[in-house]
């Protein structure tokens, strides 16, 4: 019997061994971050090809979960968004009873934005930082429309300004990188990864998705942005009038079937704030109601002219 013990536990020993080589191997495959067979040659084509997976879309309406993040205070609640490019935006702000607390309007000149619970109404010109009093993160109007719908806004530069990486993963299987040097001292980085059906299709046919985008200024980050679960979203459908008196509101743009995150993470270090929007629901190119992206100044509370410092 004790022989028999012995031999039992040698081969479970050698099993064991042979297990762990394995599972070495393995994380060793993970860790060389294995890049496509083929790739993108350029930043270019990245960007090109980013733009291209995304031209059907117009805009998008999305229904999310949001999770506020400021020093040591804690909001959450529920966002219906509407955006339409290139600048158009609108985000209602309701309770869990359904109840509209704020709205925030901008359509690329006038911004407004109105909080019941202060029975404030601000308003001024739809620019980054007045977008800001809202999210707490300073991003332009144009800039928030394009990352809703997946796509990274590029900053302007030269082509010799942009280079491309593959950069391996430790915990993945590595992504492509593009940093850009654009005007005035400011630079981004984003990282993008193929969508998985697409690994081992030629580079030209490979959707991208963007997995971050994170600007400086001067040395100084700006904001970061974080994009996960990008899956299919579809074309909005028709918007039928409820008394059936005039006809249905079309769709804003073409037919699409376009990748769109599920989860975006927008991080501003320089006030702090962390801001999540979880989707629950996406379309593309909704029907656009005339007057969505403004609103009228509600009876009975204090309107403010909203001037950044830098207007």
């Amino acid at each position: 019997m004790p022989r028999l013990a012995t031999k039992i536990r040698g081969s479970g020993i050698r099993r064991h061994a042979q297990l762990g080589v394995a599972l070495i191997s393995g994380a060793l495959l993970v860790a060389c971050g294995g890049a496509p067979a083929s790739q993108f040659p350029d930043a270019a084509h990245v960007i090109g090809r980013m733009r291209e997976a995304l031209s059907c879309s117009r805009g998008v309406q999305v229904e999310a979960k949001a999770d506020y993040f400021e020093a040591s205070r804690r909001v959450r609640g529920n966002l219906a968004v509407i955006s339409s490019l290139p600048d158009n935006v609108r985000i209602d702000v309701y309770s869990p009873f359904g109840l509209n607390l704020s709205t925030l309007t901008s359509n690329g000149k006038d911004f407004s934005l109105y909080e019941l619970q202060s029975r404030k109404y601000w308003w001024g010109n739809a620019s980054a930082c007045n977008l800001s009093r809202f999210t707490r993160v300073s991003l332009p109007p144009f800039v928030l429309g394009q990352l809703l719908r997946g796509e990274a806004p590029v900053l302007k530069h030269e082509p010799s300004q942009a280079a491309l990486t593959w950069s391996k993963s430790w915990f993945g299987s590595g992504h492509y990188e593009i940093e850009i040097r654009g005007a005035n001292q400011s630079t981004e980085k984003i990282e993008l990864v193929p969508a998985s059906e697409d690994w081992s299709l030629p580079w030209h046919l490979q959707r991208l998705h963007v997995t971050n985008v994170t600007v400086w200024q001067a040395g100084t980050k700006l904001y970061e942005v974080m994009l996960e679960g990008h899956a299919p979203a579809h074309t909005a459908a028709p918007r039928s009038d409820p008394d059936g008196l005039d006809p249905p509101l079309m769709p804003s743009g073409p037919p699409c079937s376009a990748d769109v995150p599920r989860r975006i993470r927008f991080i501003s270090p320089t006030s702090d704030t962390d801001f999540v929007l979880g989707y629950t629901r996406v379309e593309h190119n909704p029907p656009l109601v005339p007057g969505v992206f403004t609103q009228p100044v509600p009876g009975g509370v204090q309107a403010i002219h909203s001037q950044c410092a830098d207007e």
